[in-house]
């Protein structure tokens, strides 16, 4: 494609996904489904106009949305938090993860596709949407609700847990042939992981001088910097580079700059992540999501069991009612942007294509379950058991606005990351 029209797709990418996710947003639904629906509907495998005919011109721009991404989630990620949350919360937090990933590698085994496919719809169908779930705690005003410090303490061990997979599922993305590469190949993984573990504790005093500037140009040019080049490292350490920039990211966010990288990385993580999952929605061939329907449906349903079981089963843990135990495992149901970069990861190390074309159907179902299911909890309470949870009393706490837009201020997911972390404290 010439420069004219690779800007011209670029920019018809951008418009195609904004103006989809802002006719789904007058329903409720979450951006990232939409996103990647405007992907499926103008890609080069499906019918009609085809804004992009070879996905691989979006390469390196959509490589920067998965940067931005885990970098964010870096950022947002505090160790202090899960040590302050407790026992209680360790034990709910590694219950969700034995449950939910537990169920998925049994489901990933079940299809028959292959060992390295089951490692990884392991993490696509055990690991929530931190993104989706922070937004609707905060469009439906809830992020003040008790039960939300368990749902934000799950998300924090959630990002524990995803540091090390990553690590763990380098040999299986890295297509190492025998055992000793494999093992070679996780060390390498974990000894990345170590180094910037190490940087973060001890050594964030070195990267917060460097970051240590007055204006906001300077620093965003310092932080993308530094997020680009540790993911561009991990890469050529033969490390996925989402490693790198979810790293980077948790050594930032152990510097007193934290507050401000994390506002100023927003425009630039909103509009790469939607250009990412725009590009995810290019390669799926809608035909391949159809044949793998039947896997959808079942992973869909595991999903509610799972997630009912083990976010009543925190919920009763902390003493919640019925209300509140609805809430924590309707909230964490929904699955989202790291489903979507295990797809794309698994597309990327040549694995079953069926993979990704899962990823796609699934995020897409869950994504609009997940959020009708949220603002009717109080509904589905009625539902639970008495014997399992006791029945609230008083008034519902999660009264929902007019509109989702209404409690959403210009900045309030900005805020997200600092409310969420001081509300799982």
């Amino acid at each position: 494609m010439h420069t004219a029209e690779i800007l011209l797709a670029l920019g018809g990418a951008f418009l195609a996904a904004g103006i989809l996710a802002r006719l789904g947003a007058k329903i409720g639904l979450p951006t990232i489904p939409l996103f990647i629906l405007a992907g499926v509907l103008l890609g080069p495998h499906t019918p009609g106009l085809a804004l992009v005919s070879d996905p691989s011109e979006f390469t390196l721009l959509s490589t920067l949305g998965l940067v931005f991404l885990l970098f964010y989630l870096g950022l947002e990620f505090h160790l202090d938090d899960l040590v302050r949350g407790g026992r209680k919360l360790v034990i709910a937090g590694v219950g969700y993860l034995v449950l939910n990933i537990g169920g998925g590698l049994a489901f990933g085994f079940a299809l028959g596709w292959g060992t390295r496919e089951a490692l990884v719809m392991a993490g696509i169908v055990g690991i929530s949407s931190s993104a989706i779930v922070s937004k609707l705690l905060i469009e439906l005003g809830r992020l003040r609700n008790p039960e939300s410090r368990l749902i934000l303490g799950i998300i924090v061990v959630e990002d524990v847990f995803l540091a090390f997979y990553l690590a763990a599922l380098q040999p299986v993305l890295g297509g190492a042939s025998s055992f000793a590469a494999a093992a070679g190949q996780f060390g390498i993984a974990f000894l990345f992981l170590v180094v910037l573990f190490g940087l973060a504790r001890w050594g964030s005093r070195l990267v917060s001088r460097l970051l240590d500037v007055r204006a906001d140009e300077l620093l965003v040019v310092m932080f993308v910097g530094l997020a680009v080049v540790a993911a561009g490292a991990a890469e050529e350490l033969g490390v996925s580079d989402a490693i790198g920039a979810f790293m980077i990211g948790l050594v930032i966010g152990s510097t007193p700059h934290a507050g401000r990288v994390t506002k100023l990385v927003h425009p630039l993580r909103d509009a790469f992540a939607a250009l990412f999952f725009f590009t995810f929605g290019l390669t799926i061939d809608p035909g391949d999501v159809v044949s793998v329907a039947m896997p959808i449906v079942v992973a869909v349903v595991l999903t509610i069991i799972l997630n009912l079981v083990a976010g009543l089963g925190a919920a009763r843990l902390y003493g919640y009612d019925r209300r509140a135990g609805t809430n924590v495992a309707v909230t964490v149901l929904t699955r989202g942007e790291f489903s979507i970069v295990l797809g794309t990861l698994a597309l990327g190390a040549g694995l079953d294509p069926r993979v990704a074309a899962f990823a796609a159907g699934y995020v897409l179902v869950l994504a609009i379950i997940g959020p009708l299911a949220v603002v009717r909890t109080e509904w589905l309470s009625r539902y639970v058991p008495s014997r399992l949870l006791p029945v609230p009393t008083g008034p519902a706490p999660d009264v929902v606005a007019d509109s989702p837009e209404h409690d959403a201020q210009p900045d309030a997911e900005a805020r997200a990351g600092e409310e969420a972390h001081s509300a799982a404290r």
